[in-house]
């Protein structure tokens, strides 16, 4: 696309053409007020403190989406300009029930910066006081309509970036309420718990449960991490303060993901209601009891030294701690969640250009969300179509062109042929079909997505043999954050003369091990991941690593064998 030339507050530059004006000034490192506005929702004008006078035009025109043209000449601080922001301050303040002191986004809150920058310190008009509801009936966080400024943001991200459509407005005027599908509850509507709405609120209107006044943006720092909860590998900020976790949110400049995190990434670490490890711990003939780190090492060593031994390694464990077991650990290696992937996959980037999808034998919704906000955006916005083949589930149901069984895929395969840039989206069971229509249809992609979080990483470490119950006495089993185990793994284990695990929490092992020792979950750990695209992410803990971190306490027990 050839560039224009473009004048804003009297800094010339180059863009292309097509380019908004705001856009532009970004380019420029101009600053524009905006509300309404957010990098990853497509623009709509609705809030007007983008206003800017353009040379030519007759009124103040709004920047987020006036396209420039060659030799365009924009003010953006004129009186002018800054007096109809000022106005349009006075009337969002006037409007509903924005009480800063009493509101926990105070200090961080963009109506409340816009007003300071533009030397708001009293309201003008008289304000109505309506009574508005407050819906906290979603488990993670709360809509307080007293805080909206119906910029509707978090309608468009729920629409363009997640492809769920929840939400909607409902009214006019000065009566118009965000709402959840035919206005019913939050917490009974089709919501998903993403939490995506919620990082795009510019106000207090959604709130956290969790972090409500915990900190304000002055007293909280940002750490760039990678979740480790499914195969996808999405980009996190944890948010802290005095190196405590409050929220995680998702990274907007982060492949692959682009800002979207799902309930899992997002809500739940903080949220796990298990019993957590936090020293070591042996059984003896009494019961359990908590013990020094050396004395459980130095136990586990002394088992490990004999008998027949299996290691047996959770996807949510980081490529540091794999490779010690691979080199250092003794016996068979095996992975707790199933083996790598047998087909190289295609990015999840492609998943937005596919106008048909075909989703084998696995419940994207549930396994791997964020793939599925891909899959629902296409349909949603684009047009495209979706089958599901076999074991799917339900919840892609209101999406689907059509469910069929695997012996009915035939009849699927015309329609496949017939299109443009068809995506086979799978799991580990939906692999040998998803293999069986590519030998058929040519140039067909792919998405095949890996078992656990970093399955990837610890097949690179040489970890590739699924866990199988070859008759071993002895297990060592580094569990991390898993919340299920296979129940053959289970059964094994309770037979066995002996078995340690390293994990975050105390269930299912306390039922079958001897010797418990405690490992971060992943937002106080450090290490690396690979996800199913076969890219290494970083995880980063939230507060400096330590002497019991996962590796370190891998790296002790290995010297003592």
């Amino acid at each position: 696309m050839a560039n224009v030339n473009v004048v804003i507050n009297g800094i010339a530059g180059s863009v292309p053409a097509g380019t908004t004006v705001l856009e532009a000034a970004r380019q420029l490192h101009v600053d524009i007020p905006t509300l309404c506005d957010h990098p990853a929702i497509q623009p709509i004008g609705a809030c007007r403190m983008c206003l800017v006078e353009i040379e030519k035009q007759r009124t103040l025109q709004p920047a987020c989406t006036f396209p420039v043209s060659e030799g365009i000449v924009v003010k953006t601080d004129t009186p002018a300009t800054m007096n109809a922001r000022r106005f349009v301050l006075q009337l969002l303040f006037s409007e509903r029930n924005h009480f800063c002191m009493f509101c926990q986004m105070s200090g961080s809150c963009e109506l409340q910066t816009q007003a300071y920058k533009h030397g708001l310190d009293s309201w003008r008009y008289d304000r109505a006081f309506p009574v508005l509801p407050l819906d906290a009936t979603r488990q993670y966080f709360i809509m307080d309509h007293n805080r909206c400024i119906l910029c509707r943001r978090c309608i468009r991200a729920c629409d363009q970036l997640v492809g769920n459509a929840t939400l909607g407005l409902k009214h006019r005027g000065a009566n118009t309420m965000i709402i959840a599908d035919m206005d019913v509850p939050f917490g009974e509507s089709s919501c998903i718990s993403c939490g995506t709405c919620l990082q795009v609120c510019p106000t207090g209107a959604l709130i956290d449960r969790a972090s409500a006044y915990l900190g304000a943006t002055a007293e909280v720092k940002r750490v760039k991490s990678t979740c480790t909860h499914c195969s996808i590998g999405c980009g996190t900020e944890l948010v802290m303060r005095d190196d405590r976790v409050i929220r995680i949110e998702g990274d907007w400049t982060a492949e692959p993901n682009h800002g979207l995190i799902c309930e899992m990434g997002r809500f739940q670490p903080l949220n796990d209601k298990r019993a957590p490890v936090t020293k070591p711990m042996v059984k003896e003939a009494d019961g359990w009891h908590e013990t020094s780190l050396q004395a459980a090492l130095e136990r586990v060593a002394t088992n490990l030294k004999t008998g027949k031994v299996t290691t047996v390694v959770s996807g949510l464990a980081t490529n540091e701690a794999a490779q010690i077991i691979a080199k250092r650990f003794p016996g068979a290696k095996q992975l707790m969640e199933g083996q790598a992937p047998a087909v190289t996959s295609s990015p999840l980037k492609d998943m937005d250009a596919a106008d048909l999808f075909i989703v084998v034998n696995t419940d994207v919704a549930h396994e791997y969300p964020v793939a599925s906000f891909a899959i629902k955006r296409s349909v949603h916005l684009r047009g495209a179509r979706l089958y599901l083949v076999g074991d799917t589930g339900d919840s892609m149901q209101p999406w689907t062109s059509r469910s069929i069984q695997e012996a009915q895929i035939d009849a699927l395969l015309p329609i496949i042929e017939g299109a443009q840039n068809p995506v086979i989206i799978c799991g580990k069971k939906g692999e040998a079909l998803a293999m069986k229509i590519a030998k058929v249809v040519t140039g067909i992609k792919i998405v095949d997505l890996a078992p656990a979080g970093n399955t990837m990483g610890l097949v690179q470490a040489g970890i590739r043999q699924q866990f199988s119950a070859n008759g071993f006495d002895t297990c060592y089993i580094l569990a991390a954050e898993a919340q299920d185990a296979p129940q053959e793994l289970l059964e094994a284990c309770a037979q066995a003369k002996f078995t340690a695990v390293q994990a975050s929490y105390k269930q299912p092992w306390m039922d079958i091990a001897q010797v418990i020792l405690p490992t971060p979950v992943s937002h106080l750990k450090c290490g690396t991941f690979v996800n199913f695209e076969g890219k290494t992410g970083v995880v980063n803990a939230a507060a400096a690593c330590n002497a019991n971190g996962e590796a370190q306490v891998l790296e002790q027990l290995a010297n003592l064998l």
